[in-house]
């Protein structure tokens, strides 16, 4: 494994260690004006949510690495206290990376980039049409943290008014994750799209407590074909299954053809059951699962 001290290198090249890693990073595609009224639109991936109670977005126009100044995003919101920040999806990401170019200060990127505004409800710079999701926000606070190159920005918004696509929500009203198609920064020039087979679902264990990992059993927790991602699903059970639904398991097809096949092995039943509850559980079958480990040494 490779250490690094970041004061041991230079800011540009822990900057790509750093960004590398942390990652994917949503996009804050945030419009900003200033005080003579002139609009810009510019993307950070230092962004995230923090809290929806007040709702509270924070991203960071960071001070440039190589020649130390601040971004006009930064300067516009110390001017002016509001901001837009609009979320990218796949079908505006050139059009985007396009506005990120360093135009001299006034320039319109909305023109630059050819996307439409739209002016907001409750606040001055206007929100991005194109954008699936809108968020109108007041600024709270802007904190420095330093006054060196890379330096962050933290720029702390409360969000006033929130505008969504009709296209993106489910027959509900809510979003639907898989109509919004957004993108992502990772390292260098490349991005990620959140979109098809990148999308995956995983049971919050919020409503019980999982039996956890520690509490398998050791054939089980020590399996050479079971994952770790496996383990954590099958230590995401509240209980076991009792006693009667493993024997009623036993007449099931594939464990009868597990046993035929394993003979008296018991280490080839063990790989046989193991990989059969591998199935299942990339199945999200988690109860079939745990029947079929159940059916061998515990």
């Amino acid at each position: 494994m490779k250490t690094i001290d970041p004061k041991e290198v230079s800011v540009a090249e822990f900057h790509g260690y750093l960004l590398g890693t942390v990652a994917p990073r949503p996009i804050a595609f945030a419009s900003t004006i200033d005080a003579e009224g002139r609009v810009n639109l510019s993307p950070y991936s230092f962004f995230n949510a923090f809290g929806s109670n007040p709702p509270t977005l924070i991203f960071s126009p960071n001070r440039r690495v190589r020649d130390n100044t601040p971004k006009h995003t930064y300067e516009n919101v110390k001017e002016v206290a509001e901001v837009v920040i609009n979320v990218v999806d796949y079908k505006m990401v050139e059009q985007m990376s396009l506005a990120s170019c360093e135009y001299e200060r006034g320039v319109d990127e909305f023109t630059k980039a050819g996307f439409t505004p739209v002016p907001s409800t409750l606040v001055r710079p206007p929100r991005v049409a194109e954008s699936p999701a809108a968020f109108e926000c007041k600024v709270l606070q802007v904190i420095e943290m330093g006054d060196q190159g890379g330096a962050p920005n933290l720029v702390i918004c409360q969000v006033l008014l929130a505008h969504f696509h009709d296209g993106i929500l489910n027959a509900q009203g809510r979003v639907d994750t898989t109509k919004v198609d957004l993108v992502a920064r990772m390292g260098g020039d490349w991005y990620c799209r959140a979109h098809g087979p990148a999308l995956f679902e995983v049971p919050k264990p919020n409503q019980h407590r999982g039996i956890g990992i520690d509490q398998l059993p050791a054939p089980v927790r020590n399996s050479r074909i079971l994952t770790g991602n496996n383990l954590g699903r099958l230590a995401n059970v509240e209980k076991l299954p009792d006693p009667a639904a493993v024997r009623d398991f036993r007449q099931a097809s594939a464990i009868r053809e597990a046993f035929a096949q394993s003979g008296n092995r018991p280490e080839a039943l063990e790989s046989h059951l193991h990989a059969l509850a591998k199935q299942f559980l990339e199945a999200n079958q988690v109860e079939q699962a745990w029947l079929t480990l159940l059916q061998g040494p515990v």
